[in-house]
C-alpha cells in the first residue's frame, strides 16, 4: 500500500542509519534544524543586542501560536516555557490552597515529574487525591470522576498515559470538573502530534506539553495553553519580567501583568530552543495530525499483532480509539539495551516494558525488523539461560 507520508522521511537524517522507534521520548531531528541554528548564530553574530528588538523578544509568543495552531487554540493563548513541570508550576501559582476548595485530583499513571510537583504542594495546603490504576494500563474513569467533588480545585491529568499509551476521556473529565467548579490541567505531551487535540472543543482550562517528542522540536520548549476567558482572571505568582506589561521600563515593585500569552511567562526566553523547535512544527503542520493519527493506529496495531504472535504480553490498549502512538511490550530491560546496540532505538520503562513508538516517517518494514530482532534477542537469552 502506498504511504505518501514517507515523502518526509528524507528530512530526518537519523532515519538513514537507525530504526527509529522512539518518538514518544525524542522525535527525530528535522534537517531544517541545522539552518535554524545557523540562523540563530548568524543573527547573534551580526545583530548582537539588536536581535532582541528585531526578532527574539516576540519569538516565544510566535512559537506559542505555531504550537497552538496544532490544537485549535486561539492566537495569543499559548505561552512557552522550559518544561511541563514549569508549566504546571505557573498554573499552581495562580491559586490559593488555604481554603476549603484545595483538593488536587490526579492518577498514579501521570508522569512522575508532575506528581512530584503536586505532592510538594501539600506544604502550601493542597490536599492531593491520587486515583490508582487497577491494571497498570488504564485509569478507572468512574473512580476518577467520583473523586472530583465540590472541594476540588485542580485536576492535572495526562491525556495519553506515558507507560501504556491509554487515552483518557478528557471530555468527560473536563465536564465533571466544570460541573462542580473545578479546573483541569490537561497534559498533552504524549498526544499532541500523534493524537488530535482540540482545546476549544474540549473546553479545556489549561493544556501543557512539550515539543521534543511527537512534534520533533527538541528539548527546551514546553507550552501552556490557558483558556482566554480564564486567563484574564489569573495572576500567576511564578512570574518574572517577561510577564510585565512594560518589561523594558524596569519598574520597581510589584508586576503589572501583560496580556496573554506573556502574562504566563516569567524569565528570559530560551531563544536557541525556540528556533530549533520551528522546523518540526512546520512539518507536523504540513503533514496534518489527522493523517499521522490514521497511520499511527495502523502501525501500532501491526506491532501488537506481531507481539502477540510471539506470545508476548502487551501493556497497551488493543482498542485503537483508546490507544495513543506507543506500544509497550513486557520484556526485560536488557532486551531494550540489546536493541539499542543493534541501532534499533526504543526505550524501556518500569511497569511498561520496551516502548516502541512509530511516527509518520517510519516504514512498516522497520516494525518487522524491530520485532524480528526482539524475538531473536529473547531466543538468545533463553539459550543462554539453559
Amino acid at each position: 500500500m502506498s504511504d505518501d507520508l514517507l515523502q518526509y522521511r528524507s528530512q530526518f537524517p537519523i532515519l538513514q542509519s537507525t530504526t527509529y522507534l522512539i518518538s514518544n521520548s525524542l522525535g527525530a531531528m528535522p534537517i531544517g534544524v541545522y539552518d535554524a541554528m545557523k540562523g540563530y548564530a548568524d543573527t547573534w553574530a551580526t545583530r548582537g543586542v539588536r536581535a532582541w528588538e528585531e526578532k527574539w523578544w516576540m519569538l516565544a509568543a510566535e512559537v506559542g501560536d505555531e504550537i497552538g495552531s496544532l490544537m485549535n487554540a486561539p492566537r495569543n493563548s499559548v505561552s512557552t516555557h522550559q518544561n511541563v513541570t514549569t508549566c504546571q508550576a505557573v498554573v499552581a501559582s495562580c491559586f490559593d490552597f488555604s481554603g476549603k476548595r484545595n483538593k488536587v485530583v490526579y492518577s498514579d499513571m501521570n508522569f512522575p515529574s508532575v506528581m512530584y510537583f503536586w505532592e510538594a504542594q501539600r506544604a502550601v495546603g493542597a490536599r492531593v487525591h491520587m486515583v490508582k490504576t487497577d491494571d497498570g494500563i488504564t485509569v478507572p474513569l468512574q473512580r476518577l470522576l467520583d473523586a472530583i467533588d465540590q472541594e476540588t480545585l485542580l485536576v492535572p491529568i495526562s491525556h495519553v498515559i506515558f507507560r501504556s499509551a491509554f487515552i483518557q476521556d478528557a471530555a468527560a473529565i473536563i465536564e465533571k470538573a466544570h460541573r462542580v467548579g473545578a479546573l483541569v490541567v490537561l497534559d498533552t505531551f504524549q498526544s499532541l502530534g500523534t493524537v488530535p487535540v482540540d482545546v476549544q472543543a474540549l473546553n479545556a482550562d489549561f493544556a501543557c506539553g512539550g515539543v521534543l517528542k511527537w512534534l520533533c522540536g527538541g528539548p527546551g520548549v514546553a507550552y501552556l495553553y490557558v483558556r482566554p476567558d480564564l486567563a484574564a482572571k489569573l495572576n500567576p505568582r511564578f512570574t518574572g519580567w517577561s510577564a510585565h506589561v512594560n518589561p523594558f521600563a524596569f519598574e520597581i515593585g510589584a508586576t503589572r501583568y501583560a496580556e496573554p500569552p506573556f502574562r504566563f511567562m516569567n524569565g528570559t526566553p530560551h531563544i536557541p530552543s525556540l528556533e530549533a523547535a520551528r522546523p518540526g512544527l512546520k512539518i507536523i503542520s504540513e503533514v496534518g495530525i489527522s493523517k499521522i493519527r490514521r497511520k499511527s493506529q495502523m502501525q501500532t496495531a501491526r506491532l501488537i499483532e506481531l507481539a502477540e504472535k510471539q506470545q508476548l504480553h502487551v501493556n497497551t490498549p488493543r482498542n485503537p480509539e483508546q490507544r495513543g502512538g506507543t506500544v509497550s511490550i513486557d520484556v526485560p530491560e536488557e532486551v531494550s539495551r540489546e536493541l539499542l546496540n543493534r541501532d534499533i532505538l526504543v526505550d524501556w520503562r518500569p511497569k511498561a516494558g520496551v516502548r516502541m513508538s512509530p511516527h509518520f516517517y517510519n516504514t512498516d518494514a522497520e516494525l518487522d525488523t524491530a520485532m524480528d530482532a526482539l524475538q531473536e534477542i529473547l531466543r538468545e537469552r533463553a539459550v543462554m539461560a539453559r
